[in-house]
């Protein structure tokens, strides 16, 4: 296994503590201590290592994967100064050291986890993803690869509601796939026009453009603040503050204060 560093202190299981917190992830796999998911019709295996991770394998194809898994665009360093000057996140960053914000490697994966969570829980959201991954991905190991764009596209709305997705987020799903949005390309745009591009598609709206942003781009200034998780995290540590002016008080830091403030009401 090939050895990938990670600056500061670093917790892989808290890091990704997200791929276990509502279910078994079919796409991301822990098994045995380690995380696995299929890149490029292979299996890709994470595990603890001194000073950051293993890897297996780790080449040209798998590397950008892993550095997203692990977070590593983003500057925590940076972070955890700025934190430690408020009341809040002053006592929560250092409860949670360690923790690197996984991002989610694909677009179109990223998206369709999105509109499946939308107004459901996350358990019952990850349950209907893992039926799709099943019925039109493929077993790599212990993961299975995420349903490619063109076979979704393919799919019958009815093949979706049979999965458990209501009739509405299947037309959306299957709308996304054969739509003309090149998801690519938008990493390559400011966070306005990102969101104007996604929303301008039947049912994408800006609670999922902003974790686009947040969990796929790793965006600094995203903050969904649509998220009913964030804005009981929000109330409950800052007193009833609204999740909307909140945002300022969090930038230029914004997203990593999200995804901090969100793990500190799962892991208390």
């Amino acid at each position: 296994m090939a050895h990938v560093a990670v600056p500061g202190s670093f917790d892989f299981a808290l890091t990704t503590e997200r791929f276990r917190a509502f279910g078994i992830d079919r796409s991301n796999v822990w098994h045995e201590g380690g995380l696995h998911r299929v890149v490029g019709g292979r299996e890709l295996r994470l595990e603890a290592a001194p000073g950051g991770v293993d890897a297996e394998p780790l080449d040209a194809e798998t590397e950008p994967v892993v550095h997203a898994l692990l977070g590593l665009a983003f500057d925590l360093e940076a972070f955890r100064s700025w934190a430690a000057r408020d009341e809040m996140l002053a006592v929560v960053v250092p409860r949670l050291a360690g923790f690197r914000p996984p991002l989610t490697p694909d677009p179109f994966e990223m998206l369709v986890g999105a509109i499946t969570a939308q107004q459901v829980s996350l358990y019952s959201a990850l349950a209907i993803r893992n039926r799709l991954i099943e019925r039109f991905g493929e077993r790599v190991g212990e993961a299975w690869s995420f349903p490619p764009r063109e076979r979704l596209a393919a799919a019958g709305e009815q093949e979706l509601v049979a999965l458990g997705f209501s009739r509405r987020k299947a037309e959306y799903v299957v709308g996304l796939a054969r739509s003309e949005l090149d998801l690519d390309a938008l990493g390559a745009l400011p966070d306005d026009e990102v969101k104007a591009r996604l929303v301008s598609l039947r049912g994408l709206g800006e609670w999922t453009a902003d974790w686009f942003l947040a969990r796929h781009l790793g965006r600094p200034h995203a903050w969904p603040w649509g998220d009913l998780a964030l804005r009981k995290a929000v109330a409950d540590l800052y007193g009833g503050v609204d999740v909307r002016v909140a945002r300022e008080r969090f930038h230029p830091f914004e997203n990593l204060s999200a995804h901090y403030l969100l793990l500190a009401q799962r892991v208390p």
